[in-house]
C-alpha cells in the first residue's frame, strides 16, 4: 500500500460461513456441496488456493451489499471446517497476486459506479485509483472467467 490510500482486504465474513455450516443451507436455500479439493480452488474464508485433498464446501453466497438490484448470489469455495482465516493480514492475497481479476466499484447504496480489469501485477495501484473516487464505498474482486466473488476491498 504505497499509494497513501488506506484499505482492508476482507474475506467472506466468518458469521456467514458459520451460518451455512450450522443450517446446511446457502444464500439460495440449497445445501452446500461437500468436495475434496483437487488443488487450486480459491478459498474465500482464508483467501488462498486450496491444496489437493482439503475438505471443502461449494455453495451459493451473496457478497455483502445492501439489498437492491446489484446484489447477486454466486458459487464460492470455503473450508468444510473452521480455519484461522487469512495469514497475510489485510493486504492483497499472496496466492492471487498475478492472477487477473475484475475489481467492481460500489457506492454506499450498493450500486455499481465503475470497475476495472487488472492483470494482478500491481493490484494495489488499481485499488488506489478506484478508491480515489469519493463515490466508491467498496470494491468486490471477482474472478475474470467465472465471475465469482473473491473478496471485499473496504475503507477502514
Amino acid at each position: 500500500m504505497t499509494t497513501g490510500i488506506r484499505y482492508l482486504i476482507e474475506p467472506m465474513p466468518g458469521e456467514a460461513l458459520a451460518e451455512v455450516r450450522r443450517t446446511g443451507r446457502d444464500a439460495s436455500g440449497q445445501p452446500p456441496e461437500r468436495r475434496t479439493a483437487e488443488g487450486g480452488e480459491p478459498l474465500r474464508c482464508c483467501l488462498r488456493d486450496a491444496t489437493a485433498g482439503e475438505p471443502l464446501l461449494l455453495f451459493g453466497y451473496a457478497p455483502p451489499l445492501p439489498a437492491g438490484p446489484y446484489r447477486e448470489v454466486g458459487p464460492i469455495f470455503a473450508h468444510d471446517a473452521d480455519c484461522p482465516g487469512p495469514d497475510h493480514g489485510t493486504g492483497y492475497p499472496a496466492d492471487w497476486r498475478g492472477r487477473p481479476q475484475v475489481l467492481r466499484a460500489y457506492d454506499r447504496r450498493g450500486r455499481i459506479v465503475g470497475g476495472r480489469h487488472h492483470d494482478g501485477g500491481d493490484p494495489e495501484r488499481v485499488i488506489a485509483e478506484l478508491l480515489a473516487d469519493p463515490a466508491v464505498d467498496r470494491l468486490h474482486s471477482r474472478n475474470v472467467v467465472y465471475g465469482c466473488f473473491m473478496f471485499v476491498v473496504a475503507r477502514p
